[in-house]
């Protein structure tokens, strides 16, 4: 008959407390990083900060005055901001950037998920060259081609009106906007393809119920940029309007300066404020659509 030994618990002692010092180095490095990142915040913000602060001050304290915020708030230069300049109002110049800005963005992104839809998903002759043709307009100068397109655009009998700013954006003349929808639908499956072609769906039928609702996050990616970059635009707008009931918002801002000099500096600045608001909403209406389409457009099926 044997017994078992039973051997008690070996005491291993208290487990090792970490010191205090060793978790104050990781703390240090968390401020400091906040801080920075704080930092570069207000940086970047405070032009706008500063540009709604001055959009408040009177004519006067709009220059002597270096603090951010103003001494003696008026609403003031939003009225005569409202009222507009040059014998043309607000509301005029906002309905014209709306309507280069919105045919802008329904010319861009029709002509190129077109043209992305050809060089991605179909074959031809001579798709690889056009394609590299394509994307060395990418790395010509805007300035090169303004003159031969403003002689075309004046035989037409087009300048000082809308068509030179949109016409162009229905010819798929964005490479950038091509490339990007092309990157994109090349990462969707080639089997969806067959198995629309083996359901009798056609190039056009593909397009349509296939390729163009997956392809929704690259078009509002496309939507916006174009927005954002028309309506920013200035110097195209300066070349073929010459007409101040054609105006957009960034000509009518010059108008204060040209007309009455810095004693229109805060209609000016109360413009600026209110110039940014559509553009502003434009962007976080769309944001979220924005971060998908960059979120996916490196995936692959």
């Amino acid at each position: 008959m044997t017994t078992a030994t039973l051997s008690a618990p070996e005491n291993r002692g208290p487990s090792p407390v970490v010191p205090k010092s060793s978790k104050k180095p990781g703390r240090v490095r968390s401020i400091i990083w906040h801080i920075s990142i704080l930092a570069i915040i207000a940086v970047l913000l405070y032009p706008i900060a500063w540009l709604l602060g001055a959009s408040l001050k009177p004519a006067d304290e709009v220059i002597t005055s270096l603090s951010l915020l103003p001494e003696n708030p008026t609403w003031q230069n939003f009225d005569d901001a409202l009222q507009g300049i040059g014998g043309t109002s607000f509301g005029t110049y906002l309905f014209n950037s709306l309507f280069i800005a919105g045919g802008s963005v329904i010319g861009n992104v029709l002509s190129c998920v077109l043209a992305a839809y050809a060089f991605a998903r179909l074959r031809f002759k001579l798709s690889k060259p056009m394609f590299g043709f394509m994307l060395m307009t990418l790395m010509l100068p805007h300035h090169v081609v303004l003159i031969p397109q403003y002689i075309i655009f004046q035989n037409l009998d087009m300048v000082d009106t809308f068509w030179p700013l949109i016409l162009p954006k229905f010819l798929a003349t964005e490479a950038f906007f091509v490339f990007l929808i092309i990157q994109f639908m090349r990462g969707l499956p080639r089997e969806l393809d067959e198995a629309a072609t083996i359901d009798g769906c056609g190039p056009l039928r593909l397009f349509y119920y296939i390729i163009l609702p997956l392809a929704r996050p690259a078009l509002i990616t496309t939507a916006i940029f174009t927005f954002i970059w028309t309506w920013n635009d200035f110097f195209s707008q300066l070349i073929y309007l010459s007409t101040p009931d054609n105006y957009t918002l960034p000509l009518a801002l010059r108008l204060f300066i040209d007309q009455t000099s810095v004693s229109a500096y805060g209609p000016m600045f109360a413009m600026s404020v209110l110039t940014l608001v559509p553009i502003g909403l434009f962007f976080f209406a769309f944001q979220r659509y924005l971060v998908e389409g960059l979120a996916t457009s490196g995936l692959k099926g």
